[in-house]
């Protein structure tokens, strides 16, 4: 299908796209690397009045370490978070997740910015920003902890005019497992589940269980009190209400999320 009329600009800054925001208002949309956008205008899920392509603002995109977190700039690409000796080194698990995401097209142009400001509750590094306490940094400043950002299925905290400019990572080099459960190599995740081992006791959070990222902490508190990772899995799907598709039913759901969560965790502390 042919997307509908929208108008298009360019921002080589990120005040520039502030100013292009603020200027088109609430129904623009900021493109980065389109991979969800575009395939939802054609569809005409999603019918802008404005593209404001900030792809030319390289300040975006940037990988650094600095007082125990890593900063990911918005529009850091997947591949190079996939391929980042610093992410390797200090979060792998967001690396690997990254190696998950799409297929190679979309690892060179998607950007984890444009993930997170999607909100797709099938997306995946929302869920390791949950666990691990990330912040999203926004132009005006504002450090949003990741569970007050997601707020519903494709919403966000986000002022309208507001720009998702960075994520900080706290540093966890632990233990750690994502597993993706898909029906074919490059699709989204029917459900997957990641488990990180961290100073203070394990992260676990779960994907496509809900309308966005859960942190299972009943399955946490059962590992902090000696459960094993069999025991503590059971309480993985304790509060969920997924909703069903063609691909799983609510209770196939919620089945997968005990038993991914049992093997991230048996696999982490393989």
């Amino acid at each position: 299908m042919i997307p509908a009329a929208f108008e298009y600009a360019r921002a080589s800054s990120v005040e520039e796209a502030s100013k292009l925001l603020s200027k088109f208002g609430e129904d623009a949309k900021v493109l980065a690397g389109g991979h969800s956008l575009i395939p939802l205008m054609r569809l005409r899920l999603s019918q802008p009045s404005a593209l404001i392509d900030i792809n030319p603002i390289k300040e975006l995109s940037f990988i650094h370490l600095e007082n125990g977190k890593l900063r990911v700039g918005a529009l850091t690409r997947h591949v190079e978070i996939q391929n980042s000796p610093e992410i390797k080194q200090n979060l792998p698990m967001l690396a690997e997740i990254a190696g998950e995401v799409g297929d190679n097209q979309v690892r060179n142009m998607g950007t984890i910015g444009g993930v997170l400001a999607h909100a797709d509750s099938a997306g995946d590094y929302p869920t390791l920003a949950l666990i691990m306490d990330a912040e999203i940094v926004t132009d005006r400043g504002r450090r949003i902890p990741a569970k007050d950002f997601f707020v519903d299925l494709f919403t966000t905290s986000l002022e309208p005019d507001e720009l998702l400019c960075e994520i900080d990572f706290p540093v966890a080099k632990g233990p750690h497992k994502y597993i993706k459960f898909r029906r074919r190599l490059f699709d989204w995740a029917i459900v997957a589940a990641a488990a990180q081992q961290t100073d203070s006791g394990w992260r676990i959070g779960l994907t496509n269980v809900g309308t966005k990222p859960v942190r299972a902490t009943a399955v946490e508190q059962a590992l902090a009190s000696g459960a094993s990772p069999e025991e503590a899995s059971k309480k993985a799907a304790d509060g969920l209400s997924p909703s069903g598709d063609i691909r799983a039913t609510p209770e196939y759901k919620k089945h997968l999320a005990q038993v991914l969560t049992r093997r991230a965790i048996e696999q982490a502390k393989a």
